[in-house]
């Protein structure tokens, strides 16, 4: 699962499509299209930001939602929640030796 994380984390456009879900959750694939083409002019088709999003939830960072005829993507940090707390530790004396 870690890997599917680095993995989706690696790709800038992930990485913008993620930062467009922190803005705003809950969006299409319509307006994730929209958003990136006005924001980042990012001219990429709809299949391929479909395939980037596919990435993002194999990896848990986005999920998906349909209402009626529409399907949503909502951002979850919870996979990157659990990689930072990984290697932080709490704070506590060094033991002597």
């Amino acid at each position: 699962m870690e890997e599917d994380l680095f993995k989706a984390l690696a790709d800038p456009t992930r990485r913008r499509i993620l930062d467009e879900l922190v803005e705003r959750d809950g969006q299409t694939l319509f307006e994730i299209c929209a958003r990136l083409v006005a924001k980042h002019r990012l001219g990429l088709t709809r299949q391929a930001i479909g395939q980037h999003l596919a990435v993002l939830e194999t990896a848990g960072l986005v999920r998906s939602r349909r209402q009626g005829r529409y399907k949503f993507h909502d951002l979850d940090t919870a996979p990157l929640e659990h990689i930072v707390t990984r290697w932080l530790r709490p704070d506590t004396p060094e033991s002597t030796p």
